[in-house]
């Protein structure tokens, strides 16, 4: 079983990663209470941390191919555990929100680095199964954070969401230095600097825009601002990568459609799959008054579902047409959303959600695991940090984006209802309610008016939830068509044939040739 430690390192700064992105979701209220600091300054608590993730994952890949891929996931580890101390022993909120974006950057390291390492550690039918296994660990974690971050905020104290990551790094690290090795040596080439500048800028600026969207609404002008320079950085970051000898992004890639479809399904699948939660927490803890730790037990089906598709399959998919594969997983997380939209209604309590939490985690099982295996056979080996980085951005920037744009939609479903009903101030009322705030407005009303308020709220909440599932759903199903189109085969044949991994990408069609520098 040693062949498979490589594989299990991988994991665990996989899951590690992925679950602090929502396991400090549930803990806001007791951060608040200890901390003495405002819900919407704490925050930043999860944006700092996505906001480095996203905006740095690129840069970072990059990097990793000039320095060693393994040489980054370990430094990556280090000061993702370096920095998880900080958090747990943090004073005061400014302290944690400082250490939670430098955590971003540990987890950018990892995660541009993970189809590097197990592209290098296994071959054929292993990695297959590798891929497999990565991607129900990548499918389920961020499910899974809620529920443990509930477990330790109710069970323990919220300090020790950050300090269990300690151990698991120690022992992460280890395995690094006994099982994990580079294939491909430290490459001596300059580093792309000012790529590096202008892409991290866009992403930063664009990740930001959307936070800011999500709290202040889209007619604040410094959303407006940042947009406007996230576009001039992104077109400052093309003439760059034009000129470079050794670019941070090698732009040839973009002239191949089915390398477009790989990002767009990582674009898409974390809006579709993913985002929604949110709001679907929101209405389980403010309106139906559950815990943090039951509302996260709802999201079992979707990680149970993911991990079996992804560990159970993974071997088989991998030998399949990859345009294929992506295209179902896409559709079944579109018909998984709608599904939820379909029997959230009125009187719907919490089992409502979970039979099309199931079909989404199908979904998500389905694409993951090869949406990592097919976009590292589009490059070099030892290009592997850049393709990750591509793609785990895009992921990172659709899950940014589908929570800003599936907040409006929340919000301005709800301000229809309440305005319906002919609640005073509609507009602030909805705005409340998608910041989850529902307990508190029937706190701060008339004990006579209360009960037709509380109606009002959940008719509000349930019927901006099912809104938000539809759009949700709708973007999964147009990503399926949109991928099945941009990946068919050349001459729009097909064989029948399954392909190993490696072949991916010959499998679909012959590749644009990227310069290899």
């Amino acid at each position: 079983m040693r062949k498979w430690l490589p594989l299990l390192t991988v994991c665990l700064g996989t899951f590690m990663l992925l679950i602090d992105v929502t396991i400090v979701n549930v803990a806001l209220p007791d951060l608040v209470n200890d901390l003495g600091a405002s819900l919407s300054a704490l925050q930043w608590v999860i944006d700092a941390y996505a906001l480095s993730l996203a905006a740095l994952l690129l840069g970072v890949g990059s990097i990793a191919d000039i320095v060693g891929h393994r040489r980054m996931y370990i430094a990556g580890l280090g000061l993702f555990a370096v920095s998880s101390l900080f958090c747990g022993l943090a004073p005061g909120p400014g302290t944690l929100v400082a250490a939670r974006a430098v955590q971003g950057v540990g987890a950018a390291a990892m995660f541009a680095t993970t189809f590097a390492l197990l592209n290098s550690s296994y071959t054929g039918r292993d990695r297959g199964t590798a891929y497999g296994v990565w991607g129900a660990v990548s499918g389920a974690s961020s499910a899974v954070g809620p529920i443990l971050g509930g477990l330790l905020t109710e069970g323990v104290s919220w300090r020790w969401i950050f300090f269990v990551n300690l151990p698991v790094s120690v022992i992460a690290i280890g395995l690094c230095l006994t099982a994990l090795s580079d294939t491909h040596p430290p490459r001596r080439v300059r580093v792309d600097l000012g790529g590096i500048a202008t892409f991290t800028g866009a992403a930063g600026a664009l990740t930001y825009a959307l936070i800011r969207a999500n709290e202040d609404g889209w007619s604040d002008a410094v959303v407006w601002s940042l947009l406007a320079a996230s576009a001039v950085l992104l077109a400052g970051f093309v003439a760059v990568e034009a000129r470079v000898r050794e670019p941070l992004f090698d732009l040839a890639l973009l002239r191949d459609r089915r390398f477009v479809a790989v990002l767009l399904t990582g674009l898409l699948l974390t809006f579709a799959a993913f985002a929604a939660f949110t709001y679907s927490s929101i209405w389980l803890q403010s309106v139906l008054g559950m815990g943090p730790l039951g509302a996260g037990l709802t999201g079992i089906p979707l990680s149970v579902a993911a991990f079996a598709v992804s560990a159970g399959l993974g071997r088989i998919l991998h030998e399949r047409r990859p345009d294929r594969v992506i295209s179902l997983g896409l559709l079944l997380i579109g018909l998984g959303a709608l599904l939820v939209a379909a029997l959230v209604h009125g009187s719907a309590r919490w089992p409502a959600l979970l039979p099309g939490f199931a079909v989404i985690g199908l979904g998500v099982g389905l694409v993951i695991p090869i949406l990592g295996s097919v976009s590292m056979s589009f490059v070099p080996p030892q290009r592997g940090g850049m393709a990750a980085g591509a793609v785990n951005t895009a992921r990172q920037l659709g899950y940014a984006i589908g929570i800003a744009v599936l907040g409006n939609v929340f919000a301005a479903r709800a301000h229809t209802i309440l305005a319906e009903r002919d609640v005073p101030a509609a507009a602030q009322v909805a705005h409340a309610v998608a910041g989850g705030g529902s307990r508190q407005l029937l706190g701060a009303s008339e004990p006579a008016a209360r009960p037709a308020l509380d109606g009002a709220l959940h008719a509000a909440s349930v019927g901006a939830l099912q809104m938000t599932f539809v759009v949700a759903g709708t973007v999964g199903v147009v990503a399926s068509l949109a991928v099945a189109y941009l990946m068919r085969p050349h001459g729009g044949g097909g064989g029948a044939e399954p392909v190993p991994a490696q072949d991916h990408a010959a499998a679909i069609g012959p590749a644009a040739t990227p310069a290899t520098s």
